[in-house]
C-alpha cells in the first residue's frame, strides 16, 4: 500500500448482509494480522449499520487471538441500543469460526456543549526538521537490525517522523514517552468524518507500545520480546482534516506482569485535539 486510495480499499468491507461484512488482511511487517486493520475494519462494519447521522465518539476493543493474513474476516454487528443520543454497536471478527476479536463501539448525535482541551507540548521539533522511517531507511539502512530494516521496507500508506530517531544499537533506558508525527501519502480531500475516523484508527495501533519498552530498552527489544495488542480503546473528539502533518504524543504510566500499558493523544498540526488512544499490549520476555 503507498496511499490513503489503497488503505480505503482495505479497510472498507465486502457487504454479505446487513449486518455482515467480510475484509481481507495485508502485511505490515509482521507475520499475523495488524491490531489497527481489524480495529478500523470493525469500525467499519459498524458504521454501516448507523443510519440515523449519529457520530462515532467512542470505541473499547479486545484481541482475543491473532489473525491469520491468509484467512478472510468475518465481522458480524449487533444492534445493541438506539437510544435518544446514543447508539451503541457491539462487532465480533472471526476467522473459521474462530472469534479472533470483539468490539464496542458508540455513535452520538451532534450536540453543542462546553468545550475545553489540554495543549500539545511546545517546543517539539516540526515535521520539516526531521527524518521520516523511509529517511532513516535510505540514510542508515546497512546499520539497522535486519528486522528493523524489513519492518521499515514495507511500503505504507502514511510517513512517521519520530521527534527523537534511537539508536537501536545504544543500549540504554529511556523515558517512557514517545512522540510520532505522522501523515498520509495521497489525495485526501473529501473523506467524510466516519471515514476519517477509519483511518486514525487505524493509525492509532502503530508505535504507541514503544513508550512502554522504552524504560527496558537496555536490555528489551523487538527482537527478544513478545508483543500484541491485547485491548485498544479510543476517543474521537472532533472533526479535522488529512491535509498536514498529525502529532501522536504518546507516555506509558505503568509495565508489570508482561504487561504494558500506554496511552496517548492525537493533535493536528495546529494543536487541535482530536482522539484520545490507550492500550495495553503483551510485553513477555522471551527465553534465549
Amino acid at each position: 500500500m503507498t496511499s490513503v486510495q489503497d488503505l480505503l480499499s482495505l479497510l472498507v468491507l465486502d457487504k454479505v448482509e446487513d449486518t455482515q461484512f467480510v475484509g481481507y488482511s495485508k502485511t505490515v511487517g509482521n507475520k499475523y494480522v495488524f491490531g489497527g486493520q481489524v480495529l478500523a475494519q470493525a469500525i467499519n462494519a459498524a458504521c454501516r449499520t448507523i443510519t440515523n447521522q449519529r457520530i462515532l465518539h467512542s470505541m473499547h476493543a479486545y484481541f482475543l487471538e491473532a489473525g491469520q493474513l491468509h484467512l478472510p474476516i468475518t465481522f458480524n454487528v449487533s444492534h445493541v441500543r438506539d437510544g435518544g443520543s446514543f447508539s451503541v454497536r457491539r462487532v465480533t471478527a472471526q476467522q473459521n469460526d474462530s472469534t479472533i476479536f470483539i468490539l464496542s463501539a458508540s455513535f452520538h448525535k451532534k450536540e453543542e456543549g462546553y468545550d475545553h482541551q489540554i495543549e500539545m507540548k511546545p517546543n517539539l521539533k516540526q515535521p520539516d526538521d526531521l527524518l521520516s522511517w523511509t529517511d532513516i531507511l535510505h540514510q542508515h539502512g546497512d546499520y539497522l537490525p535486519k528486522s528493523i530494516k524489513s519492518f521499515f521496507e514495507i511500503k505504507r500508506p502514511i510517513e512517521f517522523k519520530p521527534t527523537v530517531v534511537v539508536n537501536p544499537l545504544d543500549r540504554k533506558d529511556l523515558p517512557p514517552f514517545s512522540d510520532v508525527w505522522f501523515k498520509l501519502k495521497g489525495d485526501t480531500k473529501n473523506l467524510d468524518l466516519a471515514t476519517k475516523q477509519q483511518i486514525l484508527t487505524y493509525i492509532s495501533d502503530y508505535n504507541i507500545l514503544v513508550s512502554a519498552l522504552n524504560p527496558h530498552a537496555s536490555k528489551a527489544h523487538w527482537g527478544n520480546t513478545q508483543t500484541a495488542s491485547l485491548d485498544h480503546s479510543m476517543w474521537y473528539f472532533r472533526d479535522f482534516d488529512f491535509d498536514d502533518w498529525f502529532l501522536f504524543s504518546m507516555e506509558s504510566p505503568n509495565a508489570s506482569n508482561a504487561r504494558g500499558f500506554a496511552r496517548g493523544n492525537i493533535f493536528s498540526r495546529d494543536g487541535k485535539l482530536v482522539a484520545s488512544v490507550a492500550q495495553e499490549g503483551l510485553m513477555r520476555p522471551l527465553s534465549k
